[in-house]
């Protein structure tokens, strides 16, 4: 007689499973075979946050070379008084001029790579198409490194050597012990702010290897370090130090300790510190500081923050005074629901270039503390709030609320509402205000852009040779920022927490 052996062996299964030895307790879910649920595809558990190239228009040019020129006519002074243009009858009027000047912005090269092995391809299929998914990955991080770049790449902004700090010491509840210290101060780029932190230490140089076995140099996006300063603490007192600011950095790094051997303590937003606390152990030592690392001249273009706060631009730049150090000097309520520095930066850009910023970029710090300023208690009476009071509820309340927009009443259109928007890479301290467009009076010189991201080659996907058993993949896009008004920016910097 046959037998089928696979059902006569689930039979038996079956019934010593049933059976008064209990053999069915042993299989739990942690033991025995189960389903497994795995949900496709992969879920995308990363921000890709891009204002900047989501809102600058991009612009393929055509025969590009090495680098995008163009004209700039800043001004037209007439001829006599310039304010004047009486003439007797039957005369000529005298010659008018202008200023110009020529600009450039070279192309350069960003990218990333990736690779994928044939095994996880072949084990892949059925989940989801990884050739694919790597592609995007590499995009969005491309995107994301090409939004700092458009904010705070840094081709021609030298941070130099930072004069040696000012200290102090004053106090009695500080628990820093008693001794001679030292204070040497760092400046750093919004890219050396990035790049830095307490526990990995401040950005010098990085020597990369590319996936063709080639390397290069960044410089990180930080100054010398200046020469250092001595001061005495007691038990009890904090201690403040404080340098001048300089334009183009956005945060310092404080190196204290003993004479020779200072150590990476603080890295602040405005160009003072306080120290209260006993002087942290394992950090770098500002022996490896050695030289002027701030900008990557050849590899590189200037952001909007950089060509903001380069001191041979036209931009509005407002940094805030040190104040007490340690504290610092803080955005101030003018009492009539806006900010002053914000009020006067408008006033500014207007007075002196007749054109209004359209939209404002801020660190979160700064969006609640602007709000904080806005909504003060001498303001509540201009905050308007409407509310259908129809249905159940008479009324209801949203809490949490920050400012939107802010009104910029300097605009010969007769005012411009400007969100504010949060800006994921920009620091605390630091605001970024931005024309999008020129006005109506200056849209004859044929610029309806402020700003412009040209491409020479936009992205593209490399497919490498296959060398080993693994694909490899490059997105690349050549490119450069084209500010062709640059005082159509308006940056304030230095701004203390609060």
């Amino acid at each position: 007689m046959f037998i089928n052996p696979t059902r006569e062996t689930l039979d038996l299964t079956r019934k010593a499973l049933q059976g008064k030895d209990g053999l069915n307790k042993s299989i739990t879910l942690s033991s025995g075979l189960v389903y497994y649920d795995l949900q496709a595809p992969s879920k995308t558990m990363y921000p890709v946050i891009t204002p900047l190239r989501n809102s600058i228009p991009r612009v393929g040019r055509v025969n590009a070379g090495d680098a995008t020129r163009w004209k700039q006519i800043t001004s037209l002074i007439g001829s006599g008084y310039d304010a004047m243009g009486w003439i007797p009858e039957g005369q000529r009027s005298g010659v008018m001029s202008a200023t110009t000047s020529t600009k450039s912005a070279s192309y350069v090269t960003i990218g990333e790579e990736d690779n994928l092995t044939f095994e996880a391809e072949a084990a892949a299929v059925g989940f989801e198409d990884e050739d694919s998914m790597v592609t995007v990955r590499l995009l969005q991080k491309l995107m994301r490194k090409e939004e700092v770049a458009l904010l705070a790449g840094n081709a021609s902004v030298s941070l130099g050597t930072p004069t040696a700090p000012t200290t102090s010491a004053s106090g009695s509840s500080a628990t820093l012990s008693s001794n001679m210290y030292s204070v040497i101060v760092v400046a750093l780029t919004l890219e050396g702010w990035k790049n830095s932190s307490l526990a990995g230490g401040i950005a010098t140089t990085k020597t990369i290897t590319g996936a063709d076995g080639k390397t290069f140099t960044l410089n990180g996006g930080s100054s010398n370090k200046s020469s250092n300063t001595t001061q005495a603490i007691t038990l009890g007192q904090s201690l403040f130090a404080s340098v001048p600011a300089i334009q183009g950095a956005i945060a310092y790094a404080w190196f204290v300790g003993t004479a020779g051997s200072e150590t990476l303590q603080a890295i602040t937003t405005i160009n003072s510190v306080a120290i209260a606390a006993p002087l942290a152990t394992g950090r770098q030592a500002a022996s490896v500081i050695s030289a002027d690392s701030s900008a990557n001249a050849g590899l590189a273009f200037d952001g909007m923050l950089t060509q903001s706060l380069n001191p041979n631009n036209l931009a509005y730049v407002n940094t805030l005074a040190t104040g007490t150090a340690g504290t610092g000097t803080t955005l101030t309520a003018s009492g009539r629901g806006s900010v002053v520095e914000i009020d006067t930066m408008l006033q500014s850009m207007w007075d002196n270039y007749r054109v209004s910023p359209t939209v404002i970029y801020v660190n979160s710090q700064e969006l609640k503390n602007i709000t904080s300023k806005v909504l003060g208690s001498g303001s509540g009476s201009l905050l308007r709030y409407n509310n259908d009071s129809s249905g159940d509820v008479p009324y209801s309340m949203v809490a949490g609320g920050t400012i939107e927009y802010y009104f910029n009443p300097f605009s010969s259109g007769g005012g411009v509402k400007m969100p504010i928007k949060v800006h994921p890479d920009l620091p605390p301290g630091t605001l970024l205000a931005y024309a999008e467009n020129l006005p109506e009076a200056y849209q004859n010189n044929e610029t309806p852009n402020v700003a412009e991201v040209l491409t020479r080659r936009d992205y593209y996907r490399m497919d490498w040779p296959v060398r080993t058993r693994q694909r490899e993949y490059g997105v690349y896009a050549e490119e450069v920022l084209a500010v062709y008004a640059t005082f159509a920016l308006g940056v304030i910097t230095n701004i203390a927490n609060g």
